[in-house]
């Protein structure tokens, strides 16, 4: 529990009985019994940023935004789409004879570098019986890394999410750098198997005799991110630019994410009823290519915080010892977001009017007093001693650059809607039908047969790739596949981001209609006696005076219609 005086309590100072402002968590969000102040975990976090369902997220957004997405490789998902990726590589090398490709397996629910290897063909994956009980991600490995010592390195980047809604985001401004121990060469069927060579995982390569522990930040086989950058700017590398592709990433990643973790928000606190609020620090894995492109690489849901290794003094007998590295950039990341987090700061801004006017009170009171001593304390500044915030804001300050990308969101939203059952994650039928028709999207050419053999097919596809069958009907992003069928049933002539966009703009403007129809008839009951009011179920009659804002969505319709009729 955070103090506003400095200071860090145990998780339960007085025991368990009495609430605290901020629970920290080990591994993920899961506990019914808090009911009040701040977790350290989201909902979901833990899945949705499990390889599988992250390649699904970021697929999603690189089928609207190729060029925006091109930061995550080329993936598959295994054991359901190995025929597809047979295909797929056969015809790029069709296509392309000198390709010579090297791909990466990932097991699904891997860490620390267990389970992955590398393939130069398809035939090379190991299926016997391991795919099914152990899915993975299949990814083109990306063979011409930056280098530095000849080494191949990743970096490790923190990343706090300090709010779903709205969308916070903050950076960390240093990070790991993370070295291989073998100097690199392009993989070859040689060297496949040398993973101290091609892995970055610092858990695999600290069993390496090469390892070099390090009291300099700068030297070692784990550094601060900021030694790499200073030796890259000495090479005369752009590092804002370098920085700005970086930040660009994060934001891009995390708006990928955020969807479905709304629907795993809202399934575990409910709104209306008590619940904490969340916030989680992320691990960004992030490689650089040879041209200084960084690449995402994964997002741990429960970076490693540890600030000291174990050093072997004799066999099988081992001491914790302090890591520099470790320490400068996690103590600092842990540090600030408590900072920001700290629940005093809301209560000190709300009243901070009130502070100020008492604050010249008592600063004369104690001047006719001669109380000096007391004065310094008051005016003091409690989080003056404390290093400037080493956590930068990237989100919502470089929001009007990337909102255009949140398309999947307002998606969710309209799922959401829709769901029915509070606590649910999945959409039913009814729910699906009453989609359909409060947009407006059934007409003759699309009956509500048509919509229920959609929702069918499209349901039964995605429960049959062993998603949670907790619950049956339709997941998040079932509904957005049936969504991109829907937009691109309506609007053929344009890009699948346009379809998309303006099948969004259409649902949202009949909604926007629905919800001011019944606002007008909740308000006609409760005056009922004063002046009766007639809603009518096939229309709505609005004055511009009352129902401005409506107006001019209904305007903005329209010529929205207009200009898609002439594009078509």
């Amino acid at each position: 529990m955070f103090h506003p005086r400095g200071g860090y309590s145990s998780v339960f100072p007085f025991g368990r009985r009495l609430p605290c402002d901020i629970y920290w968590h080990g591994v993920s969000f899961h506990d019914n019994d808090i009911f009040s102040g701040q977790v350290n975990k989201f909902p979901g976090m833990t899945e949705m940023v499990r390889k599988i369902t992250l390649s699904r997220a970021v697929r999603t957004m690189q089928d609207l935004f190729p060029e925006e997405y091109n930061f995550y490789p080329h993936s598959w998902i295994l054991p359901e789409e190995f025929p597809l990726f047979v295909a797929e590589v056969r015809m790029m090398k069709e296509s392309d004879p000198p390709w010579k490709p090297t791909f990466i397996v990932k097991p699904d629910g891997g860490c620390q570098g267990d389970g992955i290897y590398l393939i130069k063909d398809p035939s090379d994956i190991r299926l016997a019986g391991n795919l099914q009980s152990r899915p993975a991600v299949v990814q083109e490995y990306i063979s011409k890394p930056l280098l530095i010592d000849k080494l191949k390195f990743d970096i490790r980047l923190y990343v706090l999410l300090k709010s779903l809604e709205p969308l916070e985001i903050y950076v960390a401004k240093d990070g790991l750098s993370r070295f291989c121990t073998e100097p690199y060469q392009e993989p070859t069927l040689k060297n496949l198997h040398q993973v101290f060579m091609h892995l970055t995982n610092y858990s695999l390569n600290i069993h390496s005799g090469n390892f070099i522990h390090s009291d300099n930040v700068d030297t070692g086989s784990k550094r601060t991110f900021s030694s790499v950058l200073y030796r890259l700017s000495s090479k005369g590398v752009d590092i804002k630019k370098l920085w700005s592709d970086i930040i660009s990433l994060v934001i891009k990643t995390v708006i990928a994410l955020t969807p479905e973790l709304k629907v795993y928000y809202q399934s575990d606190i409910p709104a209306g009823k008590p619940g904490p609020t969340c916030f989680q620090i992320l691990g960004f894995d992030i490689l650089l290519m040879k041209n200084l492109k960084p690449v995402l690489l994964e997002v741990n849901a429960n970076p490693s915080m540890r600030i000291e290794h174990e050093q072997e003094l004799s066999p099988g007998v081992f001491e914790n010892v302090p890591s520099p590295v470790d320490e400068e950039i996690k103590v600092a990341v842990i540090r600030d977001t408590l900072r920001l987090m700290d629940p005093y700061k809301k209560k000190k801004k709300d009243n901070q009017s009130q502070l100020s006017e008492n604050a010249a009170d008592t600063k004369d009171e104690l001047l006719e007093q001669g109380s000096t001593d007391q004065l310094k304390h008051i005016s003091k500044n409690p989080e003056a001693s404390l290093p400037s915030l080493c956590l930068k804001q990237v989100f919502p300050k470089y929001a009007k650059q990337f909102n255009y990308l949140r398309l999947v969101d307002r998606m969710a939203a309209l799922f959401i809607r829709f769901l029915g059952v509070k606590g649910t994650m999945k959409l039913g039928p009814t729910g699906f039908r009453t989609f359909i028709r409060n947009c407006k999207l059934s007409n003759s050419n699309f009956s509500m047969a048509s919509v229920d053999i959609l929702y069918i097919d499209i349901t039964r596809r995605w429960n049959s790739m062993g998603l949670d069958q907790r619950e049956s009907g339709m997941c998040l992003q079932a509904f957005v596949e049936a969504f991109f069928c829907l937009a691109q049933r309506r609007y053929k002539s344009l890009s699948l981001h346009e379809q998309v966009t303006s099948l969004i703009d259409f649902c949202e403007y009949h909604l926007a209609i629905l919800d001011e129809k019944r606002l007008v008839c909740s308000r006609g009951i409760t005056e009922r006696r004063a002046a009766p009011v007639t809603c009518q179920p096939d229309g709505l009659h609005l004055t511009a005076a009352t129902h401005a804002p409506l107006l001019n969505r209904m305007t903005d319709a329209n010529k929205f219609t207009d200009y898609r009729n002439h594009r078509s």
